[in-house]
């Protein structure tokens, strides 16, 4: 019988089992629950000795996951069975890094966007074995920003992040500690990585990719988990946004079309909050977004239809068609109130002048890079040590790719040789080339120079990597002759070809 009580029970659900739905095109089923708690990444343990280093330990370990209500999912995770603990450091301080790997293969770890000597990077010349140990260590020296760590083993780096291993790795500084922005980690600082899955009907992950794009799942995980909600108990929200999928875009907005201000790009703060309503982020792009929130109400962070997409074979066919929910907010019926946004947030000095010429091309097309594909004996160029440097970076493919360079950060001085807008204005690591288009890409090469180990750019779609689609550079002192490190059987041969 339905009585009055049920009927009122059934129409409150109704909405929450809707926002929770996932993927509201080609989801499977097991998309569409109520919503959890979002999982907050903890901070790691972190042990500072009299020498005042901040020592991590990490081991790479195999796990189950609830990714899935019910469903026990096989993942790998750090310290624990997916993603990983969240390391935190102020410039200025030394860092030290132990990584064990308990995964039954060879892995590596690498600290994405951060600056850091070659030897380590944590590319794929720095594997570590099964069972065995790698130790990095370096001085913290950039601004405040959000970064994160991940595997970077070569050949099957989509795998192992797809599997779950993935963290943040946030830097603090005196010029962010200033400002009046949201920073209680975990209450109103939220890191937040968004990835897409695809899942067996027994709740494994679904591992058979495109043989031509890679891994692009149906349904969107959060945090490690689907359907997650945030409870919201301040008046202003800080996200800090990963886009950790291996090959998705997520073009985010919220459902009630909400503004909210960009604060912070891969590399850090911007000059000044720029006001948006949505925002694109391509793999392993990172934003730090603040959106207010009143009282009692509810929105929800949704990945729409990706735009633009111009010269791209069949767009529905890299999932530029799908919408996703990503994350229901719930404010409390009592906020605690927040001071505004300050108009100023950090100074950008520019690294060279309005039209400054290209010190290299770099033309992106199919699995390659300038027409080779990744060789882990060929070194593709040398960078003098204390140079500031000018890539000219041209997708000129009919597939999405994006640009990622080790151990730099760097500024989009022109898109098509005009002036990049607002909200690309800031340092960056990571950016998405859309196809017929060319960047220009500023960047200086500083502090660690090493004729053995060499550092990556390549395309972040993870599947166009691990096909080739990377190129390894030594950064010299004027000293130094370049002396790589042999690495047999890694030759994945040239292609210039479709």
């Amino acid at each position: 019988m339905i009585t009055r009580r049920r009927l009122l029970l059934a129409a409150a659900a109704a909405p929450l089992a809707l926002s929770a739905a996932g993927c509201l095109r080609g989801a499977n089923a097991s998309a569409v629950e109520e919503p959890r708690s979002l999982p907050i990444p903890p901070l790691a343990t972190v042990r500072v000795g009299a020498d005042g280093v901040r020592r991590f330990e990490l081991t790479a370990q195999p796990g189950t996951t609830e990714m899935m209500p019910g469903k026990h999912t096989p993942t790998w995770g750090y310290n624990g069975s997916i993603l990983g603990p969240t390391l935190r450091a102020r410039r200025g301080e030394t860092v030290s890094c132990t990584v064990t790997n308990s995964l039954p293969e060879p892995t590596s770890v690498h600290w994405h966007g951060m600056h850091v000597p070659a030897r380590s990077d944590g590319g794929p010349h720095q594997p570590i074995t099964v069972g065995g140990t790698w130790h990095a260590q370096w001085t913290v020296n950039q601004p405040a920003a959000t970064l994160w760590y991940h595997p970077h083993p070569h050949g099957v780096t989509e795998k192992h992040v797809y599997r779950g291993l993935s963290g943040f790795f946030l830097v603090d500084d005196d010029i962010a500690d200033g400002l009046d922005l949201p920073r209680h980690y975990g209450v109103d600082d939220i890191p937040l990585v968004i990835q897409d899955r695809r899942f067996t009907d027994v709740g494994t992950l679904d591992e058979n990719d495109d043989d031509k794009f890679g891994l692009l799942g149906n349904t969107i995980v959060t945090n490690g988990i689907t359907g997650a909600h945030l409870a919201v108990r301040t008046g202003l929200l800080r996200l800090r946004i990963l886009n950790g999928s291996s090959s998705r875009l997520f073009n985010l907005a919220f459902a009630d079309e909400r503004d909210f201000h960009l604060i912070a790009t891969d590399g850090g703060l911007l000059t000044n909050p720029v006001p948006l309503s949505r925002i694109q982020l391509s793999p392993a792009e990172r934003a730090e977004i603040v959106v207010a929130l009143t009282a009692g109400e509810t929105t929800r962070l949704r990945a729409l239809p990706v735009e633009p997409r111009d010269g791209l074979d069949d767009p529905a066919r890299f999932g530029f068609d799908d919408t996703f929910d990503i994350l229901t907010l719930r404010a409390e019926p009592e906020l605690t109130a927040a001071p505004p946004i300050p108009d100023a947030l950090a100074t950008i000095a520019a690294l060279v002048e309005p039209g400054t010429p290209a010190t290299r091309t770099f033309d992106l097309r199919w699995y390659t890079i300038n027409g080779q594909r990744m060789d882990m004996n060929r070194i593709d160029l040398t960078v003098p040590l204390d140079t500031t440097e000018v890539w000219l970076v041209r997708n000129v493919h009919d597939w999405p790719h994006n640009f990622h360079i080790h151990d730099v950060q760097f500024q989009i001085t022109a898109i098509d040789g005009s002036v990049p807008p607002a909200h690309l204005s800031g340092w960056k690591d990571t950016v998405y080339t859309e196809p017929g288009r060319a960047y220009t890409l500023a960047m200086r090469f500083a502090d660690y120079a090493d004729a053995v180990f060499p550092y990556m750019y390549h395309c972040h779609l993870l599947h166009h990597e691990d096909q080739g689609m990377m190129g390894q550079f030594l950064v010299l002192a004027p000293d130094q002759v370049p002396a790589p490190m042999a690495m047999p059987g890694m030759d994945m041969g040239s292609h210039g070809g479709h």
